[in-house]
């Protein structure tokens, strides 16, 4: 029960953080720039598109690990496409930020929750986003830091977002380099309080 709460309180926060960098305007992080961008060229919610890309990244992680597909990643994704669909389309449907100081606050505030909800949900040890997936893979497969390890990513989602015309800004290169960062300094706290 205790895993379970982590796992749906995490990702709850996650995607509430999403949705406040999404409508602050400031720039979203790189792969909700990705999954923006290609609702925006193809249709479809944001949502959907999180998982989309989620089951494509499922693949790509089993072929880093040389591993099944970790199946059960796809609750996860569906998880995750619908908290964010309703943080976007329920909740701040009609929310436009006019105050250029307001805006910077909400991306803040995202950034923060995107972090705090990142290492709350991981505490549950289940399936991962398989965007943290892909993290952990490149840190199993490289060595490199969890930090460094969610960085490439980023990097790599950062690409793909300028193909789709994603909403990129200074936003998106603060959440890039500052994502890392912040998960490594909550991760500690959350992982005592589930000792």
């Amino acid at each position: 029960m205790k895993r379970f709460l982590f796992y749906v309180i995490g990702l709850f926060i996650l995607t509430a953080g999403v949705t406040l960098t999404i409508k602050s305007d400031i720039g979203a992080g790189a792969w909700d720039a990705l999954n923006v961008g290609l609702s925006n060229t193809f249709g479809l919610t944001v949502g959907s598109w999180v998982i989309i890309v989620g089951i494509i990244l499922i693949i790509i992680n089993a072929f880093l690990m040389k591993a099944w597909p970790d199946f059960l990643a796809l609750i996860t994704i569906v998880v995750t496409g619908a908290f964010i669909d309703f943080w976007l389309i329920t909740v701040f449907e009609n929310w436009q930020i006019q105050d250029v100081f307001v805006a910077y606050a909400v991306f803040v505030a995202g950034v923060i929750l995107i972090a705090l909800g990142i290492s709350i949900y991981l505490q549950a040890k289940f399936a991962v986003i398989p965007i943290d997936g892909l993290m952990l893979a490149i840190h199993s497969k490289t060595g490199l830091s969890i930090r460094t390890s969610k960085t490439v990513g980023e990097l790599l989602a950062l690409l793909a977002a300028v193909l789709f015309s994603g909403p990129i800004g200074v936003g998106t290169i603060i959440i890039t380099f500052g994502i890392g960062p912040l998960v490594q300094f909550f991760y500690p706290t959350f992982e005592k309080m589930n000792a």
